[in-house]
C-alpha cells in the first residue's frame, strides 16, 4: 500500500508490441493532492515526451480524468498518452468491460472515446476517437524556409495535391509531405530556424511524412522544440491531424485507413493505425490506435 507521500507509477512503450520500441510513457496513478506545478516537476523528472496523471473524473460520462504533461507544458490532448493509459487501465482492470471494452477518458480537450481490445497472446490494443473534428489552419509558411529548417531542398516538399498545410484535432501541426520516403532519413533539423519560423504561426509542431510503396503505408517524423521534444518516436496527436487532412482530400466518402511507421530513424520503430470516416464530403470521425507494452512499475516518492 502506498503511503500518503507516495504514488504508484508505470512506464510503457506505446504504439509497439516490442519492449524498447515505440514511444515511452510514464503513467502516475492518483495525485489529486498534487498541484499543477508539482505535476510539471514530476514530468521533468521522468523526462519522457509525456507523463500522465490518472485522476478521478469530474464528468459522469468518463471513467477517469487524464492530465498530460510534456517536460515543459501541459497538453490539452495527446494520442500516445491516451492510448497507452487506456491499455494500462485495461490491464489493471481499472476500467469497465472485458476483453472488448468501450469507455471515455476526460482530458482538457473534452471526453475522448476509447475502445480497448485484449487478444490472447498479444499486448493490449487501444483506439481513440478524437474529441474534436479536424480544424484546418491558415496558409503555411514559405516552402523554401521550411525546407531550409529541415535541411532539405524546396523541391523535396510536396506530392501531387498534397502540399504544406496545417491541421489539428486538439493540437495543431504543420504537415510537411515529402516526395519520397527516402528523404526522411536525410532530415537535419535546425531548431532555431524551426522556432523562428513557427513562433507566430498557428501550429508550432512539425509532422514530416511520406507515402510508402504499399497502399495505405506512410512514414513520418515529428519535431516539437516548443514542447521540449527534439524528436518524438510516435505521435498520436500528429497522426490524427494528418488523418483529418488526408480524409478531407479523399475523393470518395466512406472509411479510409492508413498505417504510419514512425520512430524508425530514432531506433524506436512504432506503428500507428489511423482512420477517418468521411460522409457528405466532410470528415465525421478520426481515430488512431495501437498496442502498448508495460516496461516497469514502481513507487514515486513525493517527499
Amino acid at each position: 500500500m502506498e503511503r500518503p507521500n507516495q504514488l504508484r507509477f508505470h512506464t510503457l512503450d506505446v504504439f509497439t508490441e516490442s519492449l524498447f520500441g515505440g514511444n515511452p510513457l510514464a503513467v502516475v496513478l492518483g495525485g489529486e493532492q498534487l498541484s499543477t506545478a508539482q505535476m510539471q516537476t514530476i514530468a521533468r523528472e521522468f523526462n519522457l515526451s509525456e507523463t500522465v496523471f490518472v485522476l478521478a473524473s469530474t464528468r459522469k460520462d468518463c471513467v477517469h480524468r487524464l492530465r498530460i504533461f510534456t517536460p515543459s507544458k501541459e497538453m490539452p490532448f495527446a494520442g500516445h498518452p491516451t492510448v497507452g493509459t487506456a491499455c494500462l487501465l485495461s490491464s489493471l482492470r481499472l476500467v469497465p468491460g472485458g476483453d472488448a471494452a468501450q469507455f471515455s477518458l476526460e482530458e482538457n480537450v473534452g471526453p475522448v472515446p476509447v475502445q480497448v481490445r485484449r487478444d490472447v497472446d498479444r499486448e493490449v490494443y487501444a483506439e481513440l476517437t478524437t474529441a474534436r473534428l479536424p480544424e484546418y489552419g491558415p496558409p503555411p509558411p514559405d516552402r523554401a524556409a521550411v525546407a531550409a529548417a529541415l535541411g532539405l531542398q524546396p523541391d523535396d516538399i510536396g506530392r501531387g495535391d498534397e502540399q504544406l498545410r496545417s491541421a489539428s484535432c486538439g493540437v495543431p501541426f504543420l504537415l510537411v509531405p515529402l516526395r519520397a520516403p527516402e528523404l526522411l532519413a536525410g532530415i537535419d533539423v535546425d531548431t532555431a530556424k524551426i522556432r523562428a519560423l513557427l513562433t507566430d504561426y498557428w501550429a508550432h509542431e512539425v509532422y514530416v511524412y511520406a507515402h510508402g510503396y504499399e497502399p495505405g503505408e506512410l512514414r513520418a517524423r515529428m519535431f516539437a522544440p516548443d514542447l521540449g521534444i527534439a524528436e518524438d518516436p510516435a505521435t498520436g496527436a500528429a497522426a490524427v491531424a494528418l488523418a483529418g487532412a488526408l480524409g478531407m482530400e479523399q475523393s470518395q466518402d466512406g472509411t479510409h485507413r492508413w498505417l504510419i511507421h514512425q520512430g524508425v530513424e530514432m531506433g524506436r520503430p512504432s506503428q500507428l493505425h489511423i482512420s477517418v470516416d468521411r460522409a457528405g464530403g466532410k470528415v465525421s470521425a478520426v481515430r488512431v490506435g495501437g498496442y502498448a507494452v508495460t516496461v516497469s512499475e514502481g513507487i514515486l516518492r513525493l517527499g
